[in-house]
């Protein structure tokens, strides 16, 4: 796992690449690497940040050049033994045991032809000097990043939007659509970035460049003709061993020549991997966290630690229990800098600090059960958008009255919050709705006319783009099953968008690596070939994963109730927070600016606080927005960054 960045005919390139690659160097502090080649009357530049997990020696540092192939590489293949193996029956020779060496190697065999061979997490540069061509690449689910600027027959690239800030001077400019999108969603999506020149390479992708200027792009994994293909396995009676296939693909995620640990939450899909990884890595570590009690009691919060600590006894795994009670106003700008664009996840906090435990204890790897419920329907939104279906027969008038009778109710009282109160709104704020607006609006922030109260009335064309772009992605399938339509919509938009995004840059400023077992091609095929009504049977949620997961671990873990990596943002927003909210409602950039209203502002805030409704996530996620907009507005070029000294053990 590592940075990766680069320039391709860029205007002063070399001091841009080590620019971009010093950017970098959390994500790679075990070694860096510079490569440089004339192209005509320009240069190609490639720089690397290492952090070593596969072959420790010189012979996978990077960027790796042989043969006139040079490969810088951000990633794991999983399969690379399998790989190397059929190479050398080729007669290939090896210099190390790296699978940075099998990439290239395979690249030079096969071209692009070798990308849906890979299996793994990966996104890559390679240059080719004898065609002058160099060639971006990024995996199939979109794990890890790639960012991209083009001006001209000029191109930079690299893992984080930040360094392309940096690298170009301040000149990149804030884009107003993207910032609507992220309003909407709490992230910003996959398909937009956050600076209008700014681009991310899609997931199952590659972009190639020539010396003359000619620019090519390709496909060659796409999720919904996995769908498709799962689909029609499940009509022939194919239904996968989903224990085995979950078994493989967390042996194979195992792979690397320094300590793995896991994430443990307590909760069924990290309880699984991790008696998985037990059985391969007896004594295995994990780490889980917990928080503040009086947070947790104001929040309802369940007990998942005494969950996650009898996983651990029974599997005989060392566990670590860190808790959450940071300094919520020193992380927030912090973490803000480290996420690259406005992303209103707390659990990127909690995956930070986890992950800084465990570099701290010598943990360099950790597997994470991201991936799940988004493949197998394990969120609530599933089984509430299910349950719509059924409420949608209830006579109009009753509905309506009841929908009257829950407005009423307080969501909070000065000293707790009610869970079932809030979901209870948040169910009835769709139910009636049809089932693209019904899925979008039970997980996203706004409806449209609360988005276009919001912000500035210039931007109501970019609220109809962003609403309509959801509805075109969810539409773009051929799925006869509505289970299935929803996780196909959520493992194309959610997953790469919000949870692989946090994931990748929480913990790497924190300069480790996460894996995800669920999110391999592997499985994400047979998920695909389960049925909806396998998924979601009855009231159960991952259904099909928890009968499973029950030939490894105990009933009472796989049927517990279902917890939230999350945090106590209502808890926070009442007391740690709130001066802060009220700075930003009458003094922030963005209300400065004009792109908020500060009096839809302050009505959220304002009824937050009364307990009338639950706007917590809505204020932290304009707080992180108030802070990536100052910074990328300053005039630095660093996005949104804290200076070194105030960045601390963030760098």
């Amino acid at each position: 796992m590592c940075g990766i960045a680069g320039t391709y005919r860029w205007p002063d390139g070399k001091a841009v690449t080590d620019l971009l690659t010093d950017t970098l160097a959390h994500r790679g502090p075990d070694g860096s690497g510079r490569y440089s080649h004339p192209l005509g009357d320009g240069e190609v530049h490639l720089g690397h940040r290492r952090l070593a997990v596969i072959d420790l020696s010189g012979t996978g540092a990077q960027p790796m050049a042989s043969d006139g192939l040079v490969l810088t590489y951000n990633g794991e293949l999983y399969n690379a033994p399998e790989l190397r193996a059929e190479l050398t029956a080729a007669g290939v020779r090896f210099r190390g045991t790296s699978d940075t060496e099998v990439l290239l190697e395979a690249w030079r065999r096969w071209g692009t032809d070798c990308l849906p061979r890979l299996r793994g997490m990966f996104a890559f540069g390679i240059f080719d000097e004898r065609t002058g061509e160099l060639v971006l690449a990024r995996d199939q689910l979109g794990i890890k990043p790639l960012f991209l600027v083009r001006r001209g027959e000029g191109l930079v690239f690299a893992s984080e939007l930040k360094a392309l800030a940096a690298a170009t001077g301040g000149s990149l400019e804030v884009d107003p659509a993207a910032l609507v999108a992220s309003l909407l969603y709490y992230w910003v999506p996959d398909s937009r970035c956050a600076f209008r020149e700014a681009e991310k390479l899609p997931p199952g992708s590659w972009l190639r460049c020539r010396p003359d200027g000619r620019v090519e792009r390709g496909r060659y994994w796409h999720l919904r003709e996995v769908a498709a293909e799962g689909r029609e396995r499940a009509r022939a009676g194919e239904l996968p061993d989903l224990a085995a296939v979950v078994a493989e693909s967390t042996r194979r995620h195992l792979l690397a020549d320094v300590p793995v640990a896991t994430f443990l939450s307590g909760g069924l899909d990290s309880s699984y991997l991790t008696a998985l990884a037990a059985r391969d890595r007896p004594g295995i570590s994990a780490y889980t966290i917990g928080f503040r009690a009086e947070d947790a009691r104001f929040e309802a919060m369940p007990d998942d630690l005494r969950y996650a600590r009898r996983v651990a006894e029974r599997f005989g795994v060392d566990l670590h229990e860190i808790e959450i009670a940071p300094d919520v106003l020193d992380l927030l700008p912090r973490m803000t800098y480290h996420l690259d664009e406005p992303i209103g996840d707390p659990a990127a906090i909690n995956t930070f600090l986890i992950c800084s435990a465990a570099r701290e204890a010598g943990v360099k790897v950790l597997l994470s059960g991201m991936g799940a419920d988004e493949l197998f329907a394990g969120y609530r939104k599933h089984l509430a958008n299910r349950l719509a279906l059924r409420y949608q027969r209830i006579p109009r008038p009753l509905r309506r009255g009841l929908a009257a009778a829950v407005d009423r109710l307080p969501v909070a009282t000065a000293h707790r919050g009610f869970r079932s109160v809030r979901f209870a709104k948040r169910f009835l704020s769709f139910a009636d709705l049809p089932e693209e607006t019904a899925f979008r609006r039970s997980y996203t922030m706004y409806d449209r006319e609360e988005l276009l109260a919001l912000v500035n009335p210039d931007l109501a064309g970019a609220v109809e783009d962003v609403l309509t772009e959801h509805a075109d992605v969810y539409r773009d399938n051929e799925l006869d099953d509505f289970v299935n339509r929803m996780c196909l919509g959520d493992a194309r938009m959610f997953l790469p968008g919000l949870n692989l995004a946090y994931t990748d840059r929480s913990s790497m400023a924190a300069s480790t690596e996460v894996r995800v077992p669920y999110v391999d091609v592997e499985v994400v095929r047979a998920a695909f070939t389960v049925p909806g009504d396998r998924k979601i049977v009855g009231r159960q949620g991952k259904a099909v994963l928890k009968e499973a997961a029950t030939s490894v671990l105990p009933r009472e873990i796989v049927y517990r109730p279902k917890g939230l990596f999350s945090a106590p943002l209502r808890a926070w927003m009442s007391r740690d927070l709130a001066p802060l909210v009220r700075e930003v409602i009458h003094d922030g950039e963005l209300v400065r600016s004009g792109l908020l209203r500060r009096d839809a502002l302050a009505r959220l805030a304002a009824e937050d606080a009364a307990g009338q409704r639950d706007f917590s996530k809505h204020l932290w996620h304009v707080l992180t927005l108030e802070y990536w907009y100052r910074g990328a507005t300053s005039g630095s070029g660093r996005g949104a960054g804290p200076t070194a000294e105030e960045q601390g053990d963030f760098r």
